[in-house]
């Protein structure tokens, strides 16, 4: 045994190995040698409140702190070398978008730090470890599907219902300084707070001794955008207790959304130097001005590109002493810092989600910080960005963490108590499938993901009838519940139907064809079998989140690539993982039966490098196939300028998060493939592999996205 023992303990050994020094790296990056403190913490929304040393903009009514809730605002915080209450230096905070945290402002605290600048990212309500919870911001029963300030009540303006977690989604556009028209409803309900907590990450921030509270930018990504013109408006001409002006000098934006002045004509702000970031191929249709296809030279004279970029005087949204006949280019600065009347629309070649680490956004969004903050001394070049390292590297460690649950598994499969769970595939050539037989499986498993996906995720995630205040409380998770459990009867249907047929048959199907019993136990459904690969599951997993544990502990990083992945729990988001499992479970280990199971494979139980991929990349293409193919319908046509194709198969209804999310979730069920395939190949059960990959999707969609 201590033979056998050694090359998978080897292997793990280096893959520990691995992991440790790509963090160190990372982390010596994130600190930019040492030179910028990195810290995270927690702030109580009740201190902040407390504080009086700084206070909102007299016009605030918009805004009460009686209906601020209760609880903390975790952050990440930034500190170059060398500032301290003596040597103030300006700030930025950093408001991430929906299903991320304060990570995924990572390439921007970075080069920002690196910079000169202290950075606060926070987690929002609902998000990461804020135990804040997403429906403190508020929401109506209406919403307008079109910008706001340009809609026409009873066609553009229209009333809704349903799951409360539906009205928070489709409120994400309405903002709290919006006229009551829009913010408040007859039934008592009001957009609380559409900063999600950034509004008091904002006075925390200001707070700061070391920061210059008169010269703080503020930027955010997508729902953070929606966050970030809140947090603007608050501080709209507020002063701190020496009387100085402490509004955001910078406001920037990372694929938002215009207003027109209609949707605040009751408010007397001042928005300072707003830079608009706006992606070519934005997959969601307000980011795109409502445009059906790709943004184009149109789009940045269209009304509400013009009233955005003609503003003269601060105190207004427009001003009519620019002519009508006027054109204004993208990429190019309207108005002057000094009063705060900068503009501009930049386009950036690339999709919504990428915008984050887009290298000519980052750089286009340092020279506005350095011109509307008053400059900061720095010899860097706004191209010179360190961050993509950062994340390579990370993702290098991520996988390796991944990866070496494989060899711990195989040195648990050594431990007489689990020893059984590894076994010989069964010699029956007549269960092979092959030529055409299984091109038609993996055409029709394709299929039924790629024509069930779109509908089912998008009804799980607002209006199938879940009690998501109280049980299932991830919006995202709600997605998947639903489309994983028609699926879950699509699959029983395709099994247990052809199970019962084949009892009539010379060779009757058993459960080892399923990939569910030990060799003798075939007749039955092998509950121990069950047990064991629980167990064993659990601690491969629970390694993986040991490992997470001191790399945040030593390096204060998770498991991620550009969208978090792998994040530690809080209590309450334990629970929830507790809920949503046992779906996760019984979906993977019926996925994982079907195609490695019940689609098994000329070569499946042989060795060698051209077996193994030979059989993974078939199995690859049954688990992911479906999902490859919408990416392609949906990208294509945009790329080729025509629009986002479930926009035109569809509607606009079925474009956003889940057709966006396709780029994320394609490579994670890759990797999850590659898992698979080793781990059935080596025990010829599919509760093992099932098991292990329902705990790292379960883990993904619960660790840290949106919670209700």
């Amino acid at each position: 045994m201590k033979t056998k023992a050694f090359k998978p303990a080897l292997i793990l050994c280096i893959l520990l190995a691995v992991v440790f020094t790509c963090m160190a790296i990372a982390a010596n990056i994130q600190s930019n040698g040492g030179n910028v403190e990195v810290t995270t913490g927690c702030f109580e929304i009740d201190k902040v409140i407390a504080d009086e040393t700084l206070k909102y903009s007299d016009d605030m009514t918009w805004f009460s702190n009686d209906n601020a809730p209760s609880g903390n605002i975790a952050y990440k915080l930034y500190v170059p070398k060398g500032v301290d209450k003596d040597h103030k230096a300006p700030a930025v905070l950093l408001l991430h978008g929906y299903q991320n945290d304060k990570e995924t402002n990572a390439a921007y605290a970075i080069e920002l730090s690196r910079r000169g600048y202290v950075v606060m990212s926070i987690d929002e309500y609902g998000h990461g470890s804020t135990d804040v919870s997403m429906i403190e911001r508020g929401y109506v029963n209406h919403k307008v599907t079109v910008n706001y300030g340009m809609d026409t009540e009873g066609s553009s303006y229209l009333e809704i219902g349903g799951q409360t977690r539906y009205k928070v989604l489709m409120n994400f556009s309405n903002l709290s300084f919006f006229n009551d028209h829009y913010s408040k409803d007859d039934d008592g309900n009001s957009i609380k707070d559409s900063s999600m907590g950034g509004i008091y990450a904002y006075a925390y921030l200001a707070s700061m001794d070391m920061v210059d509270d008169t010269n703080i930018g503020v930027t955010g990504h997508s729902m953070g955008t929606w966050a970030t013109w809140t947090v603007a408006a608050a501080y709209s001409g507020a002063v701190n207790a020496t009387g100085d002006d402490i509004s955001p000098k910078a406001v920037i934006l990372q694929c938002g959304e215009l207003f027109t002045a209609p949707a605040i004509s009751e408010r007397n702000i001042k928005f300072n130097n707003v830079l608009l970031l706006t992606a070519k191929y934005d997959e969601f249709n307000y980011f795109r001005d409502y445009s059906p296809k790709t943004v184009d030279d149109s789009i940045i004279n269209n009304e509400q590109s013009r009233e955005f970029l003609k503003i003269k005087t601060p105190l207004s949204l427009s001003s009519s002493s620019i002519p009508t006949e006027q054109t204004f280019e993208w990429n190019k600065i309207y108005g002057n810092f000094a009063d705060g009347t900068a503009r501009e629309r930049a386009l950036i070649v690339t999709n919504h989600r990428l915008t984050t680490h887009d290298s000519d956004a980052i750089a286009t969004a340092l020279d506005w910080f350095n011109a509307a903050l008053g400059g900061h001394p720095t010899e860097l070049n706004p191209y010179d960005q360190v961050f993509m390292v950062k994340e390579v590297l990370v993702l290098i460690a991520a996988l390796a963490a991944i990866g070496s649950m494989l060899p711990l598994m195989h040195l648990l499969l050594m431990i007489p108590c689990f020893s059984d769970l590894k076994q010989a595939l069964p010699d029956r050539p007549y269960r092979i499938k092959k030529g055409g037989k299984l091109a038609k499986n993996i055409i029709i498993t394709m299929l039924i993901a790629a024509i069930t996906y779109p509908f089912l995720t998008q009804l799980g995630h607002g209006l199938f009838p879940l009690p998501d205040t109280s049980i299932f409380r991830m919006t995202i998770g709600n997605g998947f519940l639903v489309w994983y459990l028609i699926l879950i009867f699509i699959m029983l249907g395709t099994t247990i139907i052809p199970f019962i047929k084949s009892k009539k048959k010379d060779n009757p199907m058993d459960y080892i064809d399923l990939g569910m019993a030990r060799e003798n136990h075939a007749a039955k459904f092998d509950w121990v079998m069950l047990v064991k690969s629980l167990v064993v599951a659990a601690i491969m997993v629970g390694f993986m989140y040991g490992l997470l544990a001191i790399c945040v502990a030593a390096f204060q990083l998770d498991f991620r690539f550009i969208w978090p992945f792998f994040r530690l729990f809080s209590g309450e988001r334990f629970l929830q993982f507790l809920v949503y499992f046992p779906v996760f479970a019984v979906f993977f280990i019926l996925n994982n039966s079907k195609i490695f199971a019940q689609t098994r494979q000329e070569g499946s139980g042989k060795n060698g490098i051209k077996n193994v991929l030979s059989c993974w990349w078939k199995n690859a293409l049954m688990m992911v196939g479906g999902i490859l193919l919408l990416c392609l319908l949906e990208y294509i046509p945009f790329f080729m300028g025509a629009g986002p194709g479930a926009d035109l198969l569809f509607s606009q209804t079925f474009g956003g998060p889940f057709m966006s999310l396709m780029i994320v979730f394609v490579p994670q069920v890759l990797v999850f493939s590659v898992l698979c395939n080793h781990i059935v190949r080596k025990t010829n059960n599919v509760f093992l592999s099932g098991i292990t990959v329902a705990m790292l999707a379960c883990w993904i969609v619960t660790g840290g996205s949106a919670i209700l």
